[in-house]
């Protein structure tokens, strides 16, 4: 009773809303709001020596169900969003070749190996033969530009190591666009844009260079040297694993990068 007074109190006491009554509807609603009182004082509990407190408690009740039907649909919602997007995820895989209904294909096989962000975009460029021509260090510097994130936000354009690696992240760069038109036409997001802001420098790492040479004119700390670096020794590992054709040039890969404070500082982070 109390809740039903409230709310059409509330609704008669509303001023500039969207809703307004004329007389009529207004003496209508006044007149409800005084049966609803003397319903309540009829009532049985309205004897109750402690009615103040049971109201409470109904009151109480009564806003936990609200609440928690609320967060119920909220659970609802992104469940159903979840499974649209993972139905989405679905089509871009069967159209591209790595999926046909509930079985994984040959590329397929090959995508379950690989747990970076950018999982897609690399298991691509492996279909493609992007990194067969590159010698280890070389392989460091690209498969760089799919796991590392720029802190800086500022449009800056990178230092390539050379021209196999420019032409490399080139084609890389291209399967990314091809892979975010597809997506974008079946109205999904997963693969971010390569970063190329490490390529230069875990190739000079990758090259014998020292902590010092590498870092010097940069803003990065030992710190995020030493996680990115980490990084990318765990991707060069599933690179191996999932393209027997590369396994011995990313073994090699990951020797070149894992030393010195890399090694040393690897099991802190």
């Amino acid at each position: 009773f109390r809740r039903e007074i409230k709310d059409l109190e509330s609704l008669l006491s509303k001023r500039g809303g969207k809703r307004t009554f004329d007389n009529r509807q207004r003496a209508h609603m006044e007149s409800e709001i005084d049966e609803l009182r003397r319903a309540m004082k009829n009532h049985e509990c309205h004897s109750c020596n402690d009615r103040e407190s049971h109201a409470r408690f109904a009151e109480r009740s009564d806003r936990l169900i609200r609440e928690n039907e609320g967060l119920n649909n909220r659970v609802m919602n992104r469940t159903h969003v979840i499974a649209k997007t993972f139905d989405k995820i679905c089509h871009v895989l069967t159209l591209l070749g790595y999926i046909e209904g509930e079985k994984l294909l040959p590329q397929g096989l090959i995508l379950s190996k690989i747990y970076a962000e950018s999982d897609l975009l690399l298991t691509e460029s492996i279909r493609r033969g992007l990194l067969n021509d590159l010698n280890p260090a070389e392989i460091v510097s690209v498969a760089s530009a799919m796991i590392f994130e720029s802190r800086s936000q500022e449009e800056m354009s990178p230092k390539i190591p050379n021209e196999n690696v420019a032409s490399a992240l080139a084609s890389v760069t291209r399967v990314w666009a091809e892979l975010e038109e597809l997506e974008i036409e079946v109205g999904v997001k997963t693969q971010r844009s390569p970063d190329l802001g490490f390529c230069y420098m875990i190739y000079r790492w990758a090259n014998g260079s020292s902590l010092n040479q590498v870092l010097k004119g940069s803003d990065m700390s030992v710190g995020d040297f030493v996680r990115s670096t980490k990084q990318l020794v765990d991707l060069l590992g599933q690179i191996g694993n999932a393209a027997p054709e590369l396994n011995k040039k990313c073994r090699e890969a990951v020797k070149l990068i894992d030393r010195g404070v890399v090694t040393y500082l690897l099991g802190d982070l």
